[in-house]
């Protein structure tokens, strides 16, 4: 009988997601993210040239106002600076905290490795 609930409940989960339009899914997808964290990079690019690249990155956030909550034109987070430019966390690398403005070129995905 508890096999029977389990199966159920499965289903009306997997129901209840696909009833979703494609960008609630993908906000549930983010929240989900928020909470668990994603192992991500960031590279800041000058030109076709990648000048600073952080690893271990939970998320990056966007600010917002204290007074009038709006949002600020410029996003934050926290990741260790990959001084060496070999794409891994060495001894000596520390976690910072960095800031990317609107005009700045940069990609965020998650880490392959």
């Amino acid at each position: 009988m508890h096999r029977y609930l389990v199966a159920a409940g499965a289903v009306v989960a997997v129901a209840a997601l696909t009833a979703c339009t494609q960008e609630r899914q993908n906000q549930l997808k983010r929240d989900i993210q928020n909470w668990t964290g994603t192992n991500g990079v960031l590279e800041v690019y000058a030109g076709d040239k990648v000048v600073k690249r952080f690893l271990k990155i939970d998320k990056l956030s966007t600010a917002l106002g204290t007074d009038d909550n709006a949002a600020r034109s410029y996003r934050f987070g926290y990741g260790v600076l990959d001084e060496n430019d070999n794409s891994l966390v060495d001894p000596n690398e520390k976690r910072v905290y960095f800031e990317v403005g609107d005009f700045s070129h940069y990609v965020f995905f998650e880490n392959p490795r």
